[in-house]
This record gives structure tokens, C-alpha cells and sequence, in this order.
């Protein structure tokens, strides 16, 4: 525990943290992949360069101060992150690191500001939260390992399919090249491929959601290609529409993720998508329909047109049900789509659409897509009188702001 002298001077920094979190952010990465570069066979250099990484981090810090008297309060976000850190491999070893260069870059971005006092404050509140994550981790890592078919780290998975779906989209049936059992999984959960591609210094890691329904001896990943091979995303998702064979072998994560379907609640549940978006969707729809029948669902898709509309004749298949609606939006529909009437609606997914079409009040919301996509969303359910505990949501990525 702390005293309360050095919560005092952690709470006073949170003014200086919300100005410069994302300079200090971005100097701990250059400062620790300088001097560790190992490291970088594990953070995902497409969320470096574009900075995604850096203000997911500088929001982290920012609430770990503000709640340094309350950690309990952030328990959620611990609990996101911990899954991501499991997925990647993160380990205990890995924490002194992070905690020697977040404190540098602390004293060189902050300068004479950075008092000894304020340093050793950090360096106390920085153990503290260390803990909370190694301890949390230590957990998900025994439960993962232990649970059936569970294991360690990467394990070796065969592509034994792979399906085009859409002009951007293929999916990849991966089983396990032992044959044994794989861990179940909660639908919404991802798994982490790690991929050694030639000429490529350091190993890529992604994490993909699976987009089929567990129970099954195979998981299923949908990925899209990435525009622009020249950068980290487009070379990942190239190599693997390209590059990834049926055969191939892959190295995969157990199951991890917040971003879960909860099937103790009977209420109408509402699944919107957005482009890619679509894949923990439709581990969600396949699952709700399969072990709740009973249970009301809307689900609705938005993408550019039918040339990009991956998984649509599952979808298709399952909207026969009595308790099932199913609704496409295109934005910018085809000759093709329009003729053989692919879409529901022209346009983008509204507020006034919403409250025409769906249960606003008793239904659970999950959806996942673009940002712009989720911002416009949530907004539209904010302004709709849903409040935040039936809103459910994923960012593919580091953690962002809808709110902003």
C-alpha cells in the first residue's frame, strides 16, 4: 500500500499526465525498444507507428493516476489489458523493464519537474500496479493452461482451410497440428497468431476474433486485407491472404477477451457491425440462435457493398428463424446490389433507424467496427436513452475513446 504523502504526489502529477501523456508515452517506447529491441517481437509495430499504442498507454497511466487510492476502480481495465497481455505472452520479467523506461522518459520529457520526489513516487505507484497486472495475468495463464484442452503459449495450428469470403475478406480454419482438444471459448473472444514472415526482422503478433461459434474441432479467424503492403497492418494481413497456404502451419494463443456474449440474460439482444467488425458478430448470432432459440435478435451490417460483404449467406441462412431480423446497410451499393436487391437500406445506420427498428428499451447492444462507425453509434444510443451498462462494444486495437 501506499502512504498517503505519495498518493498525494501521484494525484498532483494527473494535470501533468493529461498534457503530456502521449509525449512521455512515445519517449518510453523509443527509449525501451532502443534498449530492448527483443521487444518488439511482441508489441505490434502497425499500433507503434501509427500511435495507437502510445495514447492507449498515456490514457492508462493518466487513470491509474487518478485512481492511484482506488485501483479497484480501474479493475475492468486491468482486466482488458491482462487478456491482451496473456494472448501476447507477457510475462513477470517483462514489468521492470517497462517500469525503468516508463520512469525515464518520466525525467527526460518532464526535466527539473521531475523532482526526486515525484520519481520516487512513480516508481512506488508503478510496483503497486505491476503487481495488479502480474497477479491478474498469473491467473488467466493458470486458468488458460489448465482448462481442457488449454495450453501455454503458442501452440501449433494447420490451416485446413481457407475461404474467400468477399473481395477483402478470407477466412482460416485453423486446427491443432496434434490432434488433441482445443480450449473452448466465450463468442466475442480473439486468439493471437504470431507469424515469422522472410525478410522481416522481427516476429508479427495479431489478434484476430473468431468468427464461428465454439464447440467446434477448428477455429475460425475472417481476416481483411489490409490496403498498402508497405505498412505493418497491410503486410500482416497481406502475407496471410497471399502468402498462407492450406497446410501451412501457424502458431495461435489460447482464446482470450472481455468483449463476451452474455447468454445468462434473456432480454433482446441487438449485434451491430461495421466492415471487419462483423467477425465477433457472427460468433455471437451463431451461438445465440443455438443454444437461445427462444431469445430475440436483431442483427444488423454496414458496408460499402456486396463486393466487400463477407459471411452474408450464413447470416442468410440463420434469418429463416422466427426470432431473427436481419438488416444490411451499403453505403455505396453497386449496379449488382441493386438489381438483385442485396441491401436493406442505402446509407448509413441512424438514430431514427434505430428507434424504429429495434427494442430501445430492455435490449443489450454490442457492436464493433470502424471507429467512426462505433463513435456514431454509441452516440445514437446515448442520445436514445440507453444507458451504458446494456452497451457492449470491442475496438480491434488498443483501447480508444467513443467519446471523444
Amino acid at each position: 500500500m501506499l502512504d498517503q504523502n505519495t498518493i498525494e504526489i501521484i494525484k498532483s502529477t494527473v494535470p501533468v499526465l493529461e498534457k503530456h501523456g502521449e509525449t512521455i508515452t512515445t519517449r518510453f517506447y523509443q527509449l525501451m525498444f532502443g534498449n530492448h529491441p527483443e521487444l518488439l517481437n511482441i508489441f505490434n509495430h502497425a499500433n507503434q507507428k501509427q500511435g495507437r499504442q502510445q495514447k492507449a498507454l498515456a490514457g492508462t497511466v493518466y487513470a491509474a493516476a487518478m485512481y492511484i487510492d482506488n485501483l479497484e476502480a480501474i479493475l475492468p481495465v486491468v482486466k482488458q489489458i491482462a487478456h491482451k497481455h496473456r494472448s501476447l505472452g507477457i510475462k513477470p520479467e517483462h514489468y521492470p523493464i517497462v517500469g525503468k523506461h516508463l520512469l525515464l522518459a518520466i525525467k527526460d520529457v518532464l526535466g527539473e519537474a521531475a523532482t526526486d520526489e515525484i520519481n520516487d513516487a512513480w516508481a512506488q505507484a508503478y510496483s503497486l500496479i505491476a503487481d495488479a497486472f502480474i497477479s491478474v495475468e498469473a491467473e488467466m495463464y493458470d486458468e488458460t493452461a489448465n482448462q481442457e484442452g488449454g495450453w501455454d503459449g503458442f501452440r501449433h495450428f494447420i490451416v485446413d482451410r481457407k475461404v474467400v469470403e468477399s473481395d477483402v475478406i478470407t477466412s482460416f480454419y485453423l486446427k491443432p497440428e496434434d490432434n488433441k482438444e482445443i480450449a473452448s471459448f466465450i463468442p466475442g473472444q480473439y486468439i493471437s497468431i504470431k507469424l515469422e514472415i522472410k525478410s522481416e526482422e522481427y516476429t508479427h503478433i495479431r489478434q484476430y476474433s473468431l468468427s464461428d461459434a465454439p464447440g467446434k474441432d477448428y477455429y475460425r479467424i475472417s481476416v481483411k486485407r489490409e490496403a498498402g503492403a508497405a505498412n505493418p497492418d497491410g503486410r500482416v494481413s497481406n502475407f496471410l491472404h497471399d502468402g498462407v497456404v492450406e497446410g501451412d502451419i501457424l502458431k495461435v494463443s489460447a482464446p482470450a477477451g472481455d468483449f463476451v456474449l452474455d447468454t445468462e440474460k434473456h432480454t433482446p439482444l441487438v449485434l451491430l457491425s461495421g466492415g471487419v467488425g462483423l467477425t465477433p458478430m457472427m460468433s455471437m448470432l451463431k451461438t445465440v440462435v443455438e443454444i437461445q432459440p427462444e431469445r430475440k435478435v436483431t442483427f444488423v451490417h454496414a458496408a460499402a457493398n456486396g463486393n466487400v460483404h463477407a459471411l452474408r449467406d450464413e447470416v442468410e441462412e440463420l434469418a429463416a428463424l422466427d426470432n431473427l431480423n436481419a438488416y444490411v446497410f451499403y453505403d455505396s451499393p453497386t449496379e449488382e446490389d441493386r438489381k438483385n436487391n442485396r441491401f436493406d437500406v442505402e446509407g448509413y445506420i441512424t438514430r431514427d433507424w434505430l428507434k424504429e427498428k429495434v427494442s430501445i428499451t430492455d435490449a443489450e447492444f454490442y457492436f464493433c467496427g470502424p471507429v467512426p462507425f462505433m463513435k456514431a453509434i454509441n452516440r445514437s444510443l446515448k442520445e436514445l436513452g440507453v444507458n451504458e451498462e446494456r452497451i457492449h462494444f470491442e475496438f480491434f486495437g488498443p483501447m480508444g475513446n467513443l467519446e471523444e
